[in-house]
């Protein structure tokens, strides 16, 4: 075989006569062709693994280089070189360096090394090269130092802080804004919007709340570099807030996505209320892929799709108007491949056509390279191919949004004839009166001519016998005469072979009892029988297919079954049987050499399937037309269907009431009626016959109904008390369902009872269902009547019962009397007082703080009107107080009683007691440990706390003594604890305990003396 690639200068480098020139010519050449084709067989040119990358260096970076990869592998080992912008880089400059193929440039600068590098990989057969990378610096500059200005609002107007971020590369910034220092970051919400396309803060209406200095903080994830601006103070100018509609500042323009990128498009709005923000799709369904985030200001599209191109628009309103804004998302792509070329190999002389076939948005163009060079443009076709052709091969597409690379070799073969690789069968069965076909298929290029013989008849083309362009020998109408040796030659330019196989005849495999229709029900068994004769020398196996795919028995084992007991008998049981199982069996008998088939029906009848081709049309407030296509009715005529809704108030699908109430077989259309209005819903439709109910269709694409005004009226309206000069109205807010429509919320109404004239006032959050009205003139406890209704932007509904209320009482004005304090421990104290006289107090404030503290610092104890005392804990022990009393109710807190000092007592002490012994005695056990002495800053000792409690538990028996020994009894069962603490007048100190058992119940009667060491077996907390 001969194998070339590319062009190999063949020299003779001897200086002798022409024809000893001739004779080692022709010597040497099969020997040098001979080496090729070895050479071919095991080596080939470059294939890349790695190619380089855009790349952005940051122009700050301390690193000090930059790298471009490049690998490939290839046989033998490549050599690599670079360009950038199109010339050739000197790899002797120090600036570079190469680790393989990988180009390392030190010290980078922008304005010699920014541009599109290229690596060129080259060895014997050819020369690729890589795609190119672009090499960028990346920065950010610092915000300009001045200082910004502040910036005053009225409260309820709208307000934008513009960003202006600095100079930077590349444009892939993020942005979020500090408040007042960092870091601390501003919540967005409903209210509040950052864009990520100026990095502006809109405030749609601001607040009170918002006062504070503002900075934008700018994030540039490429070069892992951040930067802020000056702080703009923001100061709200206090105003009675007015209404304003809504009004679009940020507008997403015209934006031109890559199929299966991720698109964002941002809406926001100005205006008073917070402006609801909805976004579509115009005329077409929102793509399945999209989500809206950050209070609707934010549509993603993810992965998008061709389909997803349209006009989209954002629709912004309050109840005080309306404000609209479109653009439109085009969809285009870069280069992908259809078809792309691979490693191929042609017989020399032969014709090529490689096709290459990319698809993208603007269409591709496609261009050749060949060793690197430019070769050819569009589509590639070559004749008549020689050595010359041979090399490494790249087919480029592209467009206006990228470039894609596909590489491959072509080889260029020569040689004889061979059958090694590939001889004829040595036998070659065929079935009686049946067709077959004997391959020859040797190794050859160019392509070889055929010919065959049958012993020693040579054999031409005829009515049973041909001779296919491929080699093949076809026989048609088999005979017991054709039997014998077969030999095919095969001869090219570069020699000849053959290869000879016999030919024997079997008998025709036959269907002798094929399967007959069947017509079931769900859930009954069926059974198609299938019986062939065959040639008794060949194994014969069944296959039985179910509308042209092969029934899998292993899997379906539940359902198929096959009768495997009786030599040619392929009967099929078909068990429990399903609508899907209907349909065309077809039952094959086949051997080795032949097949023959028979079909028969098998016909379910069943309930219906599911409905198709739900459509919603005639969209009303409360009511909607509905039509369909029919399902199949596997069989048995369809009685009725029947429609479900679903909204999100519920997973579940429950029953429509439609018009007409029955709907029959024979209809496609009906309306559903009662609906919410303004409500989403999906439908669905279920078939049912005379056999069941079938399954429901797909559920019809969401709607949602037309709004219409609320008819119904909030609930539990009441209220009253509050602080003072307050009136507060309370009502149960209505769930999503009765809104009824957009801008949704709740109109309340009151007046002084007697009076005439309502004041009126709106709450546009429809989840609040309470309202504090103040006014410095309201009298306190005054009779109020009042009613709430709902609103949205339909209309307003029916007003609620009138309910009576009172407004708040003033703030109680008597003093708390004898107030006294008494000190219980370093920690504790209790404070009493007598009550004041009105009746309108709901309890008493006891405020402490330490005399080093500020007022402002105090803690507050409150308890309601029936306590006269109460106790203080967790105190600072000998640290001065100063306690005081108040009386208060719903208006407020009443003036305080004269204040009292006093101080706590010293802390307990720390140390803990140390037991030194127990000795038992008898029945009794002798605990005895060293005196506690108490530091300067502690109380004295006064005595001592014994507590003797079974092991486990808290209760016990609890002993004083002022000694420094106690007698407990022996337990009669189990594990006893002692604790022992000192105690003082500021309360009691640290515990240490042992445990003492009755275990030694058996030992004689005697005394019984244990003296435990102090550094003993003692369960001693604290030691």
């Amino acid at each position: 075989m001969l194998v070339l690639q590319g062009t190999i200068p063949f020299e003779i480098i001897a200086e002798q006569k022409i024809t000893m020139w001739l004779f080692i010519y022709h010597l040497i050449t099969p020997c040098f062709i001979f080496c090729l084709a070895e050479e071919g067989n095991k080596g080939y040119g470059p294939v890349f693994e790695e190619q380089p990358i855009d790349t952005i260096y940051p122009e700050e970076s301390s690193d000090g280089q930059v790298s471009m990869n490049c690998r490939a592998r290839a046989i033998p080992f490549p050599t690599y070189r670079w360009k950038l912008n199109n010339w050739d880089i000197d790899l002797t400059k120090d600036r570079y360096s190469m680790v393989g193929g990988r180009l390392v440039i030190n010290n980078p600068e922008k304005s010699r090394d920014a541009g599109k590098y290229v690596c060129v990989v080259s060895n014997i057969f050819g020369t690729v090269r890589s795609s190119e990378a672009t090499l960028s610096f990346g920065y950010l500059d610092p915000f300009p130092p001045e200082e910004r200005y502040e910036v005053k609002v009225r409260e309820g107007v709208g307000a934008v802080l513009l960003c202006e971020p600095p100079y930077h590369y590349p444009d892939d910034l993020s942005y979020r804004w500090l408040l007042n220092e960092f870091p601390v970051f501003i919540a967005l919400d409903k209210r509040r919007f950052v864009s990520q396309t100026n990095g502006n803060l809109y405030i749609a209406n601001v607040e009170a709340s918002d006062k504070g200095n503002y900075s934008c903080f700018v994030s540039s994830p490429s070069i892992t570099k951040s930067v802020f601006s000056k702080f703009i103070p923001l100061i709200p100018q206090s105003d009675r807030a007015k209404v304003y509609p809504a009004d679009i500042k940020v507008k997403f323009k015209d934006t031109y996505a890559l199929l299966g990128q991720n698109v964002t498009l941002e809406c926001f709005a100005l205006g008073n209320p917070v402006p609801e923000l909805r976004w579509s799709k115009y005329l077409e369904p929102m793509p399945a892929t999209a989500e809206i985030s950050m209070s609707g200001a934010v549509l993603k599209i993810f992965n998008i799709q061709y389909e997803d191109e349209g006009l989209y628009e954002c629709e912004a309103e309050n109840y005080k108007g309306k404000d609209k804004h479109q653009a439109r998302v085009y969809v285009q792509a870069s280069p992908e491949w259809v078809e792309h070329i691979n490693d191929t190999e042609r017989d020399i002389g032969s014709d090529l056509y490689w096709p290459c076939v990319a698809t993208g948005m603007p269409i591709p163009t496609i261009r050749w390279l060949k060793n690197g060079a430019s070769f050819r443009k569009g589509e590639l076709r070559m004749q008549s191919l020689s050595f010359d052709d041979a090399g490494m091969y790249q087919c480029i597409a592209e467009n206006k949004h990228g470039i894609i690379y596909s590489n491959a070799e072509l080889k260029i073969v020569a040689s004889p004839p061979t059958f090694e690789l590939n001889p004829m069968k040595k036998k070659i069965l065929a079935a009686k009166g049946g067709r077959v076909i004997i391959e020859c298929k040797p190794k050859a290029a160019p392509k070889p001519k055929f010919s065959w013989s049958k012993g020693t008849e040579l054999l031409v083309n005829g009515s049973r016998i041909h001779i296919w362009d491929d080699g093949s020998l076809e026989i048609i109408n088999i005979t017991k005469l054709d039997e014998g040796r077969y030999t095919c030659f095969a001869e090219n330019n570069r020699g000849k072979a053959n290869s000879t196989g016999v030919l024997e005849m079997t008998e025709a495999t036959r269907i002798t009892l094929a399967p007959l229709n069947v017509d079931v029900t769900v859930g009954e068994n069926a059974t198609m029988q299938c019986i062939a004769s065959h040639d008794p020398t060949l194994d014969l196996t069944f296959i039985w297919s179910l509308n042209g795919f092969v029934i899998d028995f292993e899997k379906e084992h539940e359902h198929y079954e096959r009768n495997v007991m009786i030599k040619s008998n392929g009967e099929l049981l078909i068990k429990n049987v399903q609508l899907r199982h209907a349909g065309r069996y077809m039952c094959t008998a086949q051997t080795i050499v032949d097949n023959s088939s028979a079909s028969a029906d098998l016909v379910v009848r069943g309930p219906p399937g599911p409905p198709g081709g739900i459509r919603v049309e005639e969209i009303r407030d409360t009511a909607v037309a509905l039509t369909w296509s029919r399902g199949t009715d596997n069989h048995s005529p369809i009685s009725k269907y029947t429609i479900q809704s679903k909204t999100f108030l519920s997973e579940e699908w429950k029953d429509a009431k439609t018009e007409p109430s029955d709907i029959e077989g024979n209809m496609e259309s009906a309306t559903v009626i009662d609906l919410i209005p303004w409500m989403e819903y999906e439908f669905r439709i279920i078939a049912t016959n005379t056999l069941g109910t079938g399954e429901p269709s797909m559920p019809s694409q969401k709607i949602r109904t037309e709004g219409a005004p609320p008819n119904v009226a909030p609930s539990d309206v009441g209220g009253g008390g509050g602080s003072n000069r307050e009136l507060t109205i309370t009502w149960m807010p209505l769930s999503r369902e009765y809104h009824y429509g957009n801008n949704f919320g709740y109109i309340v109404a009151f007046k002084p009872f007697g009076e005439k004239e309502w004041r009126r006032v709106t709450v546009t959050n429809p989840e609040i269902g309470r309202y504090v009205h103040k006014d410095e003139s309201m009298p306190p406890s005054t009779q109020y009547q009042v009613k709430v209704k709902a609103f949205n932007n339909k209309g307003d509904g029916p007003f609620s019962l009138t309910a009576v209320i009172y407004s708040a009482q003033d703030a109680p004005t008597e003093i708390p009397t004898d107030v006294s304090v008494k000190v219980l421990s370093s920690s504790e104290m209790s404070v009493s007082w007598h009550h004041v006289s009105d009746k309108s107090v709901e309890g008493y404030q006891i405020r402490y703080w330490a005399a080093h503290d500020k007022e402002a610092a105090a803690q507050r104890v409150q308890v309601s009107n029936q306590e006269y005392s109460t106790k203080l804990e967790n105190l600072k022990p000998n640290t001065r107080y100063h306690v005081d009393v108040s009386a208060f109710n719903s208006a407020g807190y009443g003036p305080p009683s004269r204040t009292i000092d006093i101080i706590t007592r010293k802390a307990p002490p720390s140390q803990r007691p140390r037991i030194i012994s127990s000795v038992r005695s008898g029945s009794r056990y002798i605990i005895t440990w060293d005196h506690v002495k108490a530091m300067s800053n502690e109380s004295a000792v006064e005595g001592y706390k014994v507590l003797y409690r079974p092991d486990g538990q808290h209760e016990g028996k609890l002993f004083s003594t002022g000694k420094h020994t106690i007698e407990v009894p022996v337990p009669s069962d189990g594990e006893y604890v002692v604790e022992v603490r000192a105690h003082s007048e500021g309360g009691d100190g640290e515990v240490a305990q042992i445990k003492i058992s009755g275990a030694t119940a058996g030992v004689p009667t005697l005394l019984l003396v244990l003296v435990v060491p102090t550094l003993g077996v003692l369960a001693c907390s604290g030691f």
